[in-house]
């Protein structure tokens, strides 16, 4: 890995980890603190050969190939900047680990990887954490408001498995969030096929909405408890789309509780009043094959948060329950209990 202030060529020798890896990615995460629009440009001019010849930043790597790297300036951090990353490094809670992957239960607010504003995420925590692990990458993404399960391969075989079940969502992998929303959902069970399309604000923000000109998008909601103003579901991802939870949910009138996107700006606002401060979005559950042995399956559960859970018992508390699924209580149970896989 290329050092601070040194300004001399170098080589590395891609290892098995990196197999089948991409060289963008690849020299993104070897020289942290260099920004992209620099690797990008150094690509671009020929600066950096793999084994001697020219490569475009999409080229997949393999063992043993050797890296030429231009001289490159590593930013320097200032102090005042690196004790708040330090202060963003979280001990996660580990749900299940093996030899191929584990699985973390990811509290609210919190990235999974830096960017956008954000210096340190879950996966830079993790990979500051355990030093001598080779290979730590992110298998998908939860948004930074929303907690729960969240899958980090350890070998570059079970992150392309995983991957592979991610883009079959629905059909391999069986991934179930839990959400509050505002209304009162009648059906017990409801499907819901909407195309999503992906578009940017002015700003550059990214968003999504309905769109006949989208991508085709597939929810399953199962109704768990009913107030008089909100509901508890459950939403099974038959697809895997940016937002799609959050965006089909508000197309039908139903945002998601503290959603600072599609939700309902004025209700958030009132919320926090009550103690609701976060989107009520979790990352409940995933059923999968294990990614290096499919003969063997993992069945994985993370507790509702304590925090969605005092809110519903406050709702208990000052509105009518109507409605609620009989394993309702033991599913609220849970959040006290140790992270577990079933």
């Amino acid at each position: 890995m290329p050092e601070a202030g040194k300004h001399s060529v170098t080589y590395v020798v891609v290892g098995d980890e990196a197999q089948g890896q991409r060289l963008d990615n690849f020299l993104i995460l070897l020289c942290k603190g260099v920004p992209k629009s620099h690797l990008y440009r150094v690509l671009r001019s020929g600066e950096v050969r793999v084994n001697k010849k020219r490569c475009d930043a999409t080229w997949r790597l393999a063992a043993g190939d050797s890296i030429r790297l231009p001289p490159m300036r590593l930013a320097e951090r200032p102090r005042a900047e690196a004790e708040e990353a330090a202060k963003e490094r979280v001990r996660l809670p580990i749900l299940y680990e093996d030899e191929a992957l584990l699985a973390l239960d990811k509290p609210a607010g919190i990235a999974v990887h830096g960017g956008s504003g954000v210096s340190f995420g879950v996966i830079e925590s993790l990979r500051q954490q355990r030093p001598e692990a080779r290979f730590l990458e992110l298998a998908h993404r939860l948004d930074r408001e929303t907690s729960g399960l969240l899958l980090v391969a350890k070998k570059r075989s079970a992150l392309n498995a995983l991957h592979d079940m991610f883009r079959e969502a629905g059909q391999v992998a069986d991934k179930r969030y839990l959400m509050l929303v505002k209304g009162r959902w009648m059906n017990p069970r409801q499907q819901v096929k909407l195309p999503l399309y992906k578009y940017l604000l002015a700003s550059g923000e990214r968003r999504v909405r309905v769109d006949p000109a989208g991508k085709p998008a597939h929810t399953v909601f199962r109704l768990l408890a009913r107030w008089q103003r909100f509901s508890l579901l459950e939403g099974q991802l038959k697809t895997g789309r940016t937002h799609q939870l959050r965006v089909h949910l508000a197309h039908l009138g139903y945002p998601i509780l503290g959603d600072e996107k599609y939700g309902d700006f004025a209700l958030n606002k009132a919320l926090q009043k009550e103690g609701l401060k976060r989107m009520a979005l979790h990352a409940r559950s995933m059923d999968l094959p294990h990614p290096l042995a499919a003969t063997r399956r993992l069945c994985l559960v993370a507790p509702l948060p304590e925090a969605l859970c005092a809110f519903i018992r406050h709702l208990d508390a000052v509105e009518t329950r109507d409605f609620a699924v009989d394993d309702l209580d033991a599913l609220l149970a849970t959040a006290a209990r140790t992270p577990y896989a079933e």
